[in-house]
């Protein structure tokens, strides 16, 4: 297994899994629109950016199938290995200097920061995590979020309001502090897996990535920050989330739409560190990577809580019409007739920004969306088989919601066999050998 963005780079281009761009190319929506292009295929290198020296990796974790290969699971293996790192987090070893620290600068302006889309406000870096102290239990946070650039060594932060960085923020500025952070840009996919995954308060998501890489993450720690972040970043940024400024931003969201304009913190650079020949990650919003990574984590998620507290359930799964992050699909085998019922309320309290969910039996493939709308059709009656949560909170990212105040109204569908019907009635027909069949006998 491959420990670094170099080695899993290397690993997918062994695979022939990866494109590779010689054309002099702009950051400038030129690499957004390749990248779109390459949805749901290759990952893409970059090696001639007009605006930058640098290197620059798309699409790296767009498929299930390389997302499965970053934390060295299988296809339908994905959730097991997450959830058992989740359980096992360790923590990494540490080294005393990381590779990124090769080389130095104090000018943003040296990276190739890409304009992805045409009404965003300026470039964004899509990848970055931060790493900060959480002051309460004394341990670290690390988490996604995204930077738009201001000048040469400012950027605004887009903080999601509760969340573990804001928390933080929040608590520094209430102690008239700026926060002292780190931010690494191009890091091996299993340490932005565990990133995008949000860990309990007071929990390290590096010890799940060490896990994710079985137990071979090392970190360095900086010298401005006192951040501990792997050690083989391709780059890091030091410098402080200011107290007392902010900058008005929006950006393209997972939903492939532009968030409202908020208010958010400025991040003032105080040096940047990265390695020879480096490579910069760039995630193109609402696209595949995108919301594998933020949808994937909280897929295990769910799958883990509701087979915990339902055993009935067999799999959970975030759709893609949902942009795997606002609908979901519950495949149980249903004992009771309550039982649907108590998954929808189930899935609900496991993930806060979940708006509708849909039961369906064992027989129906949850990842199917027609064996799902078929289920819908023949198993289920809207007078009695739907569920409607009015004024909950909801996602921030729903344009159609109460976005200002966080609400929004939820719906569950119990389209699963009632027991008080016939049960033949339900039964798909089967045709025998009909897998056995191979029409190349045939048609000749």
């Amino acid at each position: 297994m491959n420990y670094d963005l170099r080695g899993y780079i290397d690993f997918i281009s062994k695979e022939k899994d990866l494109a590779v761009i010689k054309k002099r190319v702009s950051t400038k929506y030129e690499i957004a629109a390749i990248t779109a292009k390459m949805e749901g295929s290759k990952a893409v290198l970059f090696e001639n950016i007009k605006e930058s020296k640098f290197r620059l990796v798309s699409n790296l974790v767009g498929t299930r199938q390389r997302f499965a290969q970053a934390v060295g699971s299988s296809n339908d293996k994905i959730h097991g290995k997450v959830i058992s790192a989740i359980k096992n987090a360790s923590k990494p070893k540490i080294v005393k200097k990381g590779k990124f620290m090769e080389n130095v600068s104090k000018d943003l302006y040296i990276l190739p920061i890409v304009t992805h889309f045409e009404k965003e406000p300026g470039p964004f870096i899509t990848s970055s995590i931060i790493y900060a102290k959480n002051q309460e239990f004394g341990t670290q946070n690390s988490s996604f979020h995204r930077l738009l650039r201001l000048d040469d060594k400012h950027f605004s932060v887009r903080m999601v309001e509760g969340r573990h960085l804001h928390r933080t923020f929040v608590y520094a500025k209430e102690h008239g502090e700026d926060l002292r952070v780190a931010i690494s840009v191009g890091v091996h996919p299993a340490v932005s897996i565990a990133g995008a995954y949000q860990a309990d308060w007071g929990k390290d998501e590096l010890e799940v990535a060490n896990e994710l890489l079985d137990k071979k993450l090392t970190l360095s720690m900086t010298p401005y920050s006192g951040m501990l972040v792997p050690s083989e970043c391709e780059i890091v940024m030091e410098g402080s989330i200011l107290q007392d400024k902010n900058h008005e931003e929006w950006m393209v969201e997972m939903l492939r739409t532009y968030d409202f304009k908020r208010k958010q913190p400025v991040f003032e650079l105080d040096r940047m560190y990265f390695r020879n020949n480096p490579i910069f990650h760039d995630i193109l919003a609402g696209y595949g990577e995108h919301r594998l990574l933020m949808g994937m984590p909280i897929e295990a998620k769910l799958n883990r809580s509701l087979k915990q507290n339902l055993p009935q359930t067999r799999q959970v799964v975030l759709t893609e019409g949902g942009c795997k992050w606002l609908h979901a699909v519950v495949q149980i085998s249903k004992k009771q007739e309550s039982d649907a019922k108590k998954a929808i309320k189930m899935a609900f309290s496991a993930h806060r920004s979940l708006k509708n969910v849909v039961i369906v039996d064992d027989d129906i493939d949850p990842s199917d969306p027609i064996a799902v709308e078929y289920a819908m059709a023949t198993r289920f009656q809207a007078d009695k088989d739907i569920v409607i949560v009015p004024k909950v909170r909801g996602s921030s990212l729903d344009p159609s919601s109460d976005q200002k105040n966080l609400l929004t109204t939820k719906m569950g569908i119990d389209a699963t066999k009632p027991f008080s019907k016939r049960k033949e009635g339900f039964e798909i027909a089967k045709i025998p050998k009909l897998n056995q069949i191979s029409l190349k006998k045939y048609l000749k």
